[in-house]
């Protein structure tokens, strides 16, 4: 395996940082810009809207660019977003900070994702893609305790100059690291769409869609929530985030054995009407902490267990797209983020924090059902084939 792959993984975690980064630190920017707690949920909301949507059209605007000097122009734009935040002092100038990060960074995932098996052995090209997307889902994971943790400690503009720092860091490591690179022809976004007219494709990436905003509708407010509903400060809340990252990460593990060994199709059913059985139990865990920390470790682990499975079970579907649907995939998982947190935000401005769990579930149970007409839609259309 080329080294450059973990290289390239450890710059999709720095840039995936930001996305959520700003779920653990909503009331103290709240507090500091004077906004809502659900004006400062919209900043996940268009930073992951923008990612979702900016990712392959950018990706096909810039197909004649060499690799190594396209992610170097991305990661400086992308650390421009990242100071103007920094620097802001007006909520008007942290939402245009998000903006110019979320497609400077939507563009460098990509160039991750598509530039690791460019430079592998084509045997190693799976793997390749797994490890840069191993970092992908780490960080969104990750970046909301982290940024906690720096939140609270020194400010909420912390976790963006760590962030900064580390951007300066891959930019020195492209530039020193990463050789030439030369672009290859990338599909168009009418060749990506049309693979969507299969039923079976159309409502396999709505699963993934739907179970990423219904986890993010509670995900992105858990501080709220914790704070309202366990009364618990902000050194436990980061204990709490910490919890779910750990067991998040490992999900995604058991997801890929339990795909390879019981099949995607049984692990997605089985994953999603258990992650909505969570859902629905978790604001009735509130009551003591330790019984919500054991909910919360199983929460964590259904929240990537999916993400293998789907994968693996849209490659099988169409394999001669299966580039395509990965790219699509990751776009539908960006608008499951920029969807729940929108969701998320109207919950706690046109009720309160504590049925965001409930709603999540509810959009949970749309999954299950997306599943089984992707899967229903196949059988039957191999039927009538016959």
């Amino acid at each position: 395996m080329d080294k450059r792959v973990y290289f390239l993984m450890i710059v999709a975690f720095v840039v995936g940082m930001v996305e959520l980064i700003i779920g653990g630190i909503l009331d103290l920017i709240a507090a500091d810009l004077n906004v809502s707690l659900g004006q400062v949920g919209f900043l996940i909301t268009i930073f992951s809207l923008i990612f979702a949507i900016g990712a392959p059209i950018l990706l096909i605007l810039t197909s004649n660019i060499e690799r190594r000097r396209l992610t170097l122009i991305s990661l400086a734009v992308f650390l421009a977003g990242n100071l103007v935040t920094v620097f802001s002092p007006t909520y008007t100038v942290v939402f245009i900070g998000r903006v110019i990060s979320a497609l400077s960074g939507a563009l460098l995932i990509i160039l991750c994702l598509t530039i690791a098996p460019s430079i592998v052995h084509p045997k190693y090209r799976g793997r390749a893609i797994g490890i840069v997307s191993m970092g992908v889902s780490a960080s969104i994971v990750l970046g909301l305790p982290v940024g906690l943790l720096l939140g609270n400690a020194f400010g909420w503009r912390a976790p963006f100059i760590l962030v900064s720092l580390l951007t300066v860091l891959s930019m020195a490591g492209v530039f020193f690291l990463m050789g030439r690179v030369e672009p290859k022809p990338s599909s168009s976004i009418k060749q990506q769409l049309a693979t969507l007219k299969n039923r079976g494709v159309l409502f396999g990436q709505a699963v993934t869609f739907l179970f990423l905003g219904g986890h993010t509708i509670l995900y992105a407010y858990l501080t709220p929530f914790a704070k309202t509903m366990l009364d618990v400060d902000g050194t436990w809340v980061s204990v709490i985030y910490m919890v779910f990252g750990i067991a998040a990460v490992s999900g995604g593990a058991i997801g890929g054995t339990l795909s390879d060994t019981w099949g995607s199709k049984n692990t997605i059913i089985a994953t999603t009407i258990l992650f909505a059985m969570v859902m629905f139990t978790i604001p009735y865990t509130t009551f003591a902490l330790p019984v919500f920390l054991i909910i919360l470790v199983i929460w964590g682990m259904l929240s990537w267990t999916l993400a293998p499975a789907t994968q693996s079970y849209l490659i099988g579907l169409s394999p001669d797209t299966s580039d395509i649907q990965q790219s699509l995939n990751n776009s539908a998982l960006h608008l499951g983020i920029a969807f729940g947190s929108l969701i998320g935000g109207l919950v706690i401005e046109h009720a309160s924090v504590e049925q965001n769990a409930t709603v999540g579930g509810l959009f949970v149970i749309l999954s299950i059902g997306a599943a089984l007409i992707s899967m229903y839609g196949q059988q039957k259309e191999k039927g009538l084939s016959q």
